[in-house]
């Protein structure tokens, strides 16, 4: 997947400390060209003001070296005042990478629906769906709202789509160790699932949606794009070629960054 093109990474100003634990910086990895026919500018933005997960970092990182290895542009913050219509006019896409909470306020929110009705993109990582249950707008863009899982587990993936861009790579079946989340609703009927759980394969537990348990999906909204995937709990997801080829579908389905023949 590497397509040598040499990673660089800067560091600017900390953002405020108000998310609950870790260093706070923006990191931003620079567009090198090569990349996709449409050059890809995205923000992946991972406040919490609930939980926070220890594979933030990871996740960083990884979409950082994703971006230095396909020629996107990749700016890293937890400063939800990047959320105004001059902090997000350089982007293309937003990722809300295991935020949790409510991360942005009334003002941030109004900049952010603007963004995606001007043809942008959205995309949701594991606890993005755990985030701005007040806001119905994002309850609609991300597609479902988060409901309960039961341990990390192993659990078989039944890829439902295997033409879209964040699921090509896969065979029918994808055995892999996760934190399964169950949802509030199904998004089947106003969504496109991509992947869904077989429930057969782990305990679902509090997570259960029995036979039909969607766990990634996309879907056009508004003018923009928006990609979910509830996959990515732990530290090691980001290490897994397989997780990040279908998280930089995704990104860059999203993004509208391929000659998709739409």
């Amino acid at each position: 997947m590497t397509r040598g093109l040499a990673a660089s990474v800067c560091l600017f100003a900390a953002c405020n400390g108000s998310n609950g634990g870790g260093t706070n910086a923006d990191v931003a990895g620079p567009s090198t060209g090569g990349g996709p026919s449409r050059a890809l500018n995205a923000l992946v933005f991972s406040r919490t003001q609930g939980y926070r997960h220890e594979s933030i970092g990871a996740g960083v990182r990884a979409l950082t070296e994703l971006g230095a290895q396909r020629g996107w542009q990749v700016t890293a913050t937890e400063d939800a005042t990047k959320f105004s219509d001059q902090g997000l006019s350089a982007f293309n896409v937003v990722v809300f990478l295991s935020t949790t909470g409510d991360v942005l306020d009334g003002e941030q929110q109004a900049a952010f629906e603007r963004f995606i009705r001007a043809g942008n993109g959205y995309v949701g990582v594991h606890a993005a769906s755990d985030t701005e249950y007040d806001w119905p707008w994002y309850g609609q863009l991300v597609g479902a709202y988060f409901k309960g899982h039961p341990e990390v587990q192993t659990a078989s993936v039944v890829v439902e789509d295997a033409t879209h861009p964040s699921t090509a790579h896969l065979s029918a079946n994808w055995t892999r160790r996760d934190e399964w989340y169950g949802f509030r609703s199904n998004p089947r009927d106003r969504t496109q699932v991509l992947l869904r759980l077989d429930e057969s394969s782990y305990t679902a537990g509090d997570g259960s949606m029995g036979d039909d348990h969607p766990i990634a999906w996309c879907h056009d909204f508004e003018e923009g794009r928006a990609f979910y995937t509830g996959l990515g709990h732990t530290s090691e997801s980001y290490g897994e070629a397989p997780f990040l080829e279908h998280i930089a579908g995704g990104i860059e389905w999203a993004a509208r960054a391929r000659d998709l023949g739409d």
